[in-house]
């Protein structure tokens, strides 16, 4: 039975971290190889979850040196059909990868975890499409469907949430979030931004969150922006509305590239922790929520340690 499924901790006032990019931590920091950034298919042996083990253990021995909570996303950001079948996985294939996942983080937590430093585990959702570019969209009833598999995956496991990242239309977001209403899952949406504060969609983010909301009777749980340096959004976040309250997690990019710049990138840009860390605290004023801290690309325990560091302070 999941620990915290039915009252998530981080839905009070304490500061909670999570990782940093994981995969670009695996490709440029442990040289693997990892198509379409799908650092699931390391499950697929021992050798490849003893590396996900250790980065998951890295980030809760943190959280606990810190007194602090931590909420693990699963590495299964690309475990969904159309990306899985480019590596070859059947359904079957895919959905114990998910279970497996899930697994992991279970150890992690049984290790870690103290009354101090609870530790929430999260089943971790990708877009069906590229992260960064909103062209290929579906209707929320196709995104519900299609969706549907891998969030009943999630709840017939011991995970508390699911959280779905690098949103960039808001039907697929919508589609998700019924989803995970329909499996009686928690669940919080994590909406990229480009260069001009707006998804990729054009849409603005305060539209984006209004909208899901109005769409899914307010259903998630909270709302994060990730896969963005703070530079790219903090103008955004200073308009009056209740939409503001709902955004509870930021895992920025270390980088100020933009998206497009970030894929014919052949370098890690990993920026500077601490001007990183300076950033995510002066943005405390414009997210009264925020509560949920940690990274995206680029970032490593650096990076998070550095913001969690700003966060406390």
């Amino acid at each position: 039975m999941s620990k915290y499924r039915h009252n998530l901790p981080q839905l009070g006032d304490r500061l909670f971290m999570t990782e940093g990019g994981l995969e670009t931590t695996l490709i440029f920091h442990n040289g693997i190889d990892l198509p379409y950034f799908a650092s699931f298919d390391l499950l697929k042996d021992a050798a490849g979850t003893a590396v996900l083990e250790d980065y998951y253990k890295h980030f809760a021995a943190m959280a606990v040196e810190r007194g602090i909570g931590a909420v693990l996303e699963a590495p299964t950001w690309r475990a969904n059909p159309d990306w899985a079948a480019k590596l070859g996985y059947s359904a079957s294939m895919l959905a114990e990868a998910n279970r497996k996942a899930i697994s992991l983080l279970l150890r992690v937590r049984a290790a870690y975890e103290t009354s101090a430093s609870p530790i929430v585990i999260s089943g971790n959702l990708g877009p069906r499409g590229d992260g960064y570019r909103a062209d290929a969209r579906m209707t929320a009833a196709e995104a519900l469907a299609y969706h549907h598999a891998q969030i009943d995956t999630f709840a017939r496991t011991d995970a508390d949430m699911i959280a779905a990242f690098t949103m960039n239309y808001v039907d697929e977001a919508v589609g998700i979030v019924l989803a995970a209403k329909d499996c009686d899952m928690p669940v919080a949406i994590s909406f990229t931004l480009e260069t001009d504060g707006r998804l990729p969609s054009g849409d603005t983010l305060r539209d984006a969150i209004e909208r899901t909301d109005a769409r899914t009777g307010g259903y998630p749980v909270y709302y994060m922006i990730n896969c963005a340096h703070p530079t790219h959004f903090d103008t955004v976040l200073h308009e009056e509305g209740g939409w503001r309250q709902r955004l509870r997690g930021l895992r920025a990019n270390a980088s100020r590239r933009s998206h497009a710049e970030l894929d014919e990138a052949s370098d890690l840009d990993d920026g500077n922790p601490q001007e990183l860390a300076m950033q995510y605290r002066s943005l405390r004023s414009a997210l009264p929520g925020l509560v949920v801290v940690g990274g995206c690309c680029g970032t490593d325990h650096r990076h998070v340690d550095a913001v969690c560091r700003s966060m406390a302070a």
